[in-house]
């Protein structure tokens, strides 16, 4: 079965309190979005990427392409307004016989582990959601009150949220809102049963220094 990997890389600086988008600030070296690569480069050589910027970054991207000699070879869509629009820009890049694992691009540490636990579930049952337990106290707010829950029904969303192709491409053009935060919700809008996998710990989203 053919593999994709759809990049999402359309963040700003703002929160992590630096001009640069933070998918190009310095990781080791180089750039996170270039780790990011790395990691599914790892999984698996033969992946096809495609990564989705905004039409403004795309320039800078090529420099720094340039400069640290990446050569993976990558198509490029057009980020949207929103995360909706740009994974869409993305999918039309793609074909309706595949997987494709959709990432933020500001998660450099995935796991292998954790992208072949989201391949295998996908190809078994269509859709892999990586998520993690919930490790601390948690409680929940409404007005002025607040109460504790119970944690372990509870659980963190990571990504790669990975899919057969022809069925998150089918919800997307399906989904009458653009106003989904994440694929699986997308996909479980069509009707579709999310399937949950472990993800890892370490796999977190850059977003604060």
């Amino acid at each position: 079965m053919k593999k994709f990997a759809l990049i999402v890389a359309g963040g700003s600086g703002s929160r992590m309190k630096n001009n640069v988008p933070k998918q190009f600030l310095e990781l080791n070296g180089r750039p996170v979005l270039m780790h990011t690569f790395d990691a599914f480069m790892r999984y698996d050589q033969h992946i096809e990427f495609i990564l989705v910027l905004p039409k403004n970054q795309i320039e800078l991207w090529k420099s720094l392409r340039d400069t640290h000699k990446f050569d993976v070879k990558h198509k490029i869509a057009f980020g949207g307004e929103t995360r909706f629009d740009s994974v869409k820009n993305g999918l039309e890049l793609i074909p309706d016989e595949g997987i494709v694992f959709i990432h933020d691009g500001v998660r450099p540490l995935v796991s292998e582990k954790t992208i072949e636990n989201c391949f295998e579930t996908a190809l078994d049952k269509g859709n892999a959601l990586p998520v993690i337990q919930v490790s601390e106290s948690v409680r929940m707010v409404e007005g002025s009150e607040n109460f504790p829950v119970d944690r372990s029904k509870y659980f963190l969303v990571q990504t790669p949220q990975t899919f057969k192709t022809q069925l998150i491409k089918k919800a997307y053009r399906m989904a009458n809102s653009n106003s989904f935060t994440d694929d699986a919700t997308v996909l479980e809008s069509s009707g579709e049963t999310i399937h949950l996998v472990d993800g890892n710990r370490e796999n977190i989203k850059i977003t604060f220094p």
